[in-house]
């Protein structure tokens, strides 16, 4: 029987098998707190171990007349309530019990009881599969973070909290906001392909890391003496091959090539990534599964990383453009050490990319070289054509660094020496036309828009 106190609530364990068969003692797996009229509504509290199975139990506002049943979502973590119907305890907590194993029978029950390690199994050979090997790996990487950190035995524990929590162990372990949105951002996807085939009811809530609103990209543009400095400290890092690799990284300066790219690119026609020579200009030929977007495309090439790769003998121009192999030997060097000797090299030059974290140079740092250098003479959706983004705001945000003074010097370099210099007088506004005839500098040669007098 529910009794009510002048200053503070009830509080009450019982369960709810032992309500099912009639009696009112028991033990259940929470305290539930049953709301004091006067006091108003009051938080439950749970024991430590959380379960992932639904649990109804009852509850009473001070502002209704029936007791009110409430249970908290395992998938979403969110509060879910109805009306008992009645304002007997004994009644509600059966209505409780009904309505529990309705809800355990229904479409929550099976998503409640599908296990991480089954829905990663299935995730992976069902959906990720299918993807770029980059994008498995990174999706890899973020799923392996979520077990570390989280481990947990069913997919239901996988809930606002629990993710909430992975963000806080993750920023402890020093890892960046950047890095922590872009894994949270791989298990939303893979909750959400969870979602679509009915192993989880609803997304939880993922409450992504405020990013910096300065500088979105993590390195830079090298400026020429820059580039320099890493050429010469080839032969220290490589001193058996160095030409190559003088050679691969003036190839990375000109061509703007993903990592993955340069290591894959070759003169075979039936290769993932390959030159093509049968269009009028030089251009590269991408296969589905070479690129991101995962589609078969023609890109343009820009004509100085032509000619720099037109310097190959035609007689030499078999299997793969850039041949980086070990040291010594003709195996080929993983796309992972590649970037580790071009990060190498970029330390040993000293070149610092990002005086903030004191980050040197590396191979895609070279990328976003090149998209500076041609951000100055090409409109940005062509740029993005060159760089092959999806989104030209992708080229911009993260992959172009021009410098104020570099805009205004480019803006001053085709501007006369002297203001007014061979230029027609007229009010600051500009409204008189910079061409004038010769005869009468008054009268304009744009007359579209005249003055009253005029006409």
């Amino acid at each position: 029987m529910l009794h009510h106190q002048a200053t503070g609530p009830v509080i009450r364990a019982c369960s709810q098998a032992a309500i099912r068969d009639g009696g009112e003692q028991g033990t259940c797996g929470r305290l539930v707190l049953l709301f004091n009229r006067v006091a108003g509504p009051l938080p439950f509290l749970e024991v430590l171990t959380m379960s992932d199975e639904i649990k109804v139990n009852v509850m009473q506002y001070p502002d209704r007349a029936n007791l009110v049943l409430a249970y908290t979502d395992p998938v979403s973590g969110k509060r879910k309530t109805k009306s008992a119907g009645t304002s007997n305890e004994k009644d509600a907590w059966k209505a409780a019990a009904a309505w529990e194993e309705e809800l355990r029978a229904g479409p929550q029950c099976p998503p409640s009881k599908v296990t991480w390690q089954a829905f990663r199994e299935r995730y992976e050979q069902e959906h990720l599969a299918s993807l770029a090997e980059k994008t498995r790996v990174h999706v890899s990487v973020a799923l392996n973070h979520l077990e570390k950190y989280l481990n947990p035995d069913r997919l239901c524990k996988v809930n606002a909290s629990a993710l909430s929590t992975l963000q806080t162990k993750l920023r402890g372990r020093g890892i960046r906001e950047t890095s922590i949105a872009s894994i949270l951002r791989s298990i939303k996807a893979a909750l959400s392909w969870g979602v679509s085939v009915g192993l989880m009811k609803a997304v939880p809530r993922i409450n992504m890391p405020k990013g910096s609103k300065g500088k979105k990209m993590k390195g830079g543009a090298l400026v020429g003496e820059q580039f320099d400095r890493m050429l010469a400290a080839v032969p220290k890092i490589r001193p058996k091959d160095s030409a190559e690799w003088q050679r691969y990284l003036t190839g990375l300066y000109l061509g703007g090539l993903r990592l993955g790219e340069s290591v894959a690119l070759s003169w075979d026609a039936d290769a993932p990534f390959a030159v093509d020579l049968s269009g009028r200009h030089p251009r590269f030929r991408i296969k589905g599964e070479a690129q991101k977007s995962g589609r078969d495309e023609l890109t343009p090439m820009t004509p100085d990383f032509a000619e720099f790769i037109l310097r190959t003998p035609e007689a030499q121009r078999r299997g793969r453009v850039f041949r980086l192999n070990q040291d010594g030997g003709s195996v080929p060097l993983s796309t992972h050490n590649v970037g580790k000797v071009v990060d190498r090299i970029g330390v040993k030059a000293g070149v610092i990319v990002n005086p903030a974290d004191g980050k040197t140079a590396s191979a895609h740092d070279l990328r976003r070289t090149f998209g500076t250098r041609w951000a100055r003479r090409k409109m940005p959706a062509v740029l993005r054509k060159l760089m092959r983004h999806a989104n030209v705001q992708t080229t911009m945000q993260y992959y172009v660094d021009l410098d104020i003074d570099e805009i205004a010097d480019d803006l001053w370099a085709t501007h006369p020496a002297e203001v007014g210099e061979n230029q027609p007088s007229g009010n600051i506004s500009g409204n008189i036309d910079p061409e004038t005839t010769g005869e009468n500098p008054a009268i304009t040669r744009n007359t579209a828009v005249r003055s009253p007098a005029a006409t």
